[in-house]
């Protein structure tokens, strides 16, 4: 056992100048967090679209309402149904607000702004076309 211990001695001494050789970073020096592998199965998943969404809650719990309306960006005439609704507490709406806030920003970083308001975003497009069949209606 002793010759075991002495020559395990002899290994950490060996690899100790070369540690202390090389000047850590400060952050080197905080333990790193722990990697785990997360397992999801999504075999039984059920996918579907929404345009609309609704958002209510209590003091403890969000509610989220998602559903389809059929006409688009305009007042629906007849009640919007809802489709799927999901509850989560405030720590998981907190989680699913961040990880949408990175994805959003990662998209437009790539594909550029997203405008919400609908006016804003179709109005131009619309003004476009107007102007290119007026100009085509000109020249004919």
């Amino acid at each position: 056992m002793a010759k075991s211990s002495a020559k395990n001695d002899k290994d950490k001494d060996a690899a100790a100048p070369a540690a202390e050789e090389t000047p850590a970073p400060a952050q080197a020096q905080q333990p790193a967090p722990e990697q785990v592998e997360l397992r999801v199965n999504d075999e039984d998943v059920v996918c579907s679209y929404s345009n609309f969404c609704r958002v209510t809650g209590s003091p403890e719990e969000l509610i989220i309402d998602f559903g389809l309306n059929p006409n688009g960006f305009r007042v629906p005439r007849d009640p919007i149904n809802i489709k799927q609704r999901i509850v989560v507490n405030y720590f998981t709406a907190k989680r699913l607000l961040a990880a949408l806030s990175m994805s959003v920003q990662n998209h437009e970083r790539v594909f550029g702004v997203l405008e919400t308001d609908v006016n804003k975003r179709v109005t131009p497009q619309v003004a476009a076309a107007q102007a290119s069949a007026a100009e085509a209606n000109a020249s004919s």
